[in-house]
């Protein structure tokens, strides 16, 4: 199934870091669910708030400057917070798509002490 990503979708991809870009942009093209770009750069204002609520662990959020995303799958017309084969083959598509651009990517999904799985990011590491 061929997927695209909405106006809304590439609206909240502004800003952030053209390496992300282009994987979120090859994973609609290989993923077998459809998904919504939730969040890309997050304001210093947003980003307290969500450590404040405990949605977010750190103050120092990859999505502060541009190097993070926030994707939800879209199933039924709507973003299914629960569906674990949505997020499952989002992830997917995500890690797969990084893997053939050799463009490294971190999933919260695959975190132990916070698992945050609607989150991507450029590694610390190639991306300081």
């Amino acid at each position: 199934m061929n997927f695209i990503l909405s106006t809304r979708s590439l609206a909240r991809l502004q800003g952030v870091h053209p390496d992300l870009v282009k994987v979120v942009k090859a994973a609609i093209n290989n993923t077998t669910v459809d998904f919504s770009v939730v969040e890309g750069v997050r304001t210093l204002a947003k980003q307290r708030e969500y450590f404040l609520k405990g949605k977010s662990k750190t103050m120092n959020s990859r999505h502060l400057d541009g190097h993070a995303v926030d994707l939800a799958p879209w199933i039924n017309g709507t973003i299914d917070w629960e569906d674990s084969h949505g997020w499952s083959a989002v992830s997917s598509a995500m890690i797969a798509s990084a893997y053939a651009l050799h463009i490294p990517l971190e999933w919260g999904g695959d975190w132990h002490s916070f698992v945050d799985r609607p989150h991507y990011q450029l590694p610390w590491e190639s991306y300081p």
